[in-house]
Order: C-alpha cells, then structure tokens, then sequence
C-alpha cells in the first residue's frame, strides 16, 4: 500500500517482523529450479525471525522448501552464533535473477527464537 505526499511517494511497512540488515555465511541445500539437488554456500542480506532475505548462487523455484545451515564458528570466533546450530527449514517466497547470483526471499517453516 503506498500514498502520494507532496510528490513523494510513501511505502506503508506490511512485514509482520522487523528486519536487521545482516550479512551472515550459510549453506543452502535443497532442489534448485532444474530439479536437481544441490549445496551451495550463500548468505543473507537482511534477516527477521520470520524470515530472510539471500543471495544464492543459482535459481530456485518458489514454494520449494530448503534448508539452510549456519556453518559452526571457529573456536576464535566472538561466539555470536551458538556451535551446533540447528538446520533451519525455509519456503522460497520470490526470487529474481541479479546478475550472476539470485536474490531469494525465504520464510521460515518455524520463526526464530
């Protein structure tokens, strides 16, 4: 939903959870828009509990559900991520080609936290 304010046009916020603009590494795994199984490294560009926002190497087709995975912090990491996280199931929503990767939005099966 959007409305005209003195020229400027204004977007009214529909997400259900707010967004943190996070760049974090992650496995994606599951059946790419061919068909065919894979495991690729991505990551997010912003994230909620909901759901997040990628880049992946390659296309998916929405409503395939994939499963992503935070890869284990080394020992010398500031330990933000808990070692042993668990894979998190999500649905593709939308994607969309941006030159050579695509911008996948996921929803997750189950909200974080």
């Amino acid at each position: 939903m959007h409305s005209k304010t003195g020229g400027t046009t204004v977007y009214e916020e529909r997400r259900r959870s707010a967004r943190i603009r996070l760049q974090v590494p992650l496995f994606v795994r599951g059946n790419d828009a061919y068909g065919e199984q894979f495991v690729d490294l991505a990551k997010t560009l912003d994230i909620s509990s909901l759901g997040a926002f990628i880049t992946c190497p390659r296309p998916l087709t929405v409503n395939e559900v994939v499963t992503l995975t935070i890869p284990a912090p080394s020992i010398t990491s500031s330990g933000l991520v808990p070692a042993g996280m668990a894979p998190i199931q999500a649905r593709v929503k939308r994607q969309q080609e941006a030159g050579d990767v695509h911008l996948v939005g996921v929803e997750f099966l189950k909200p974080l936290g």
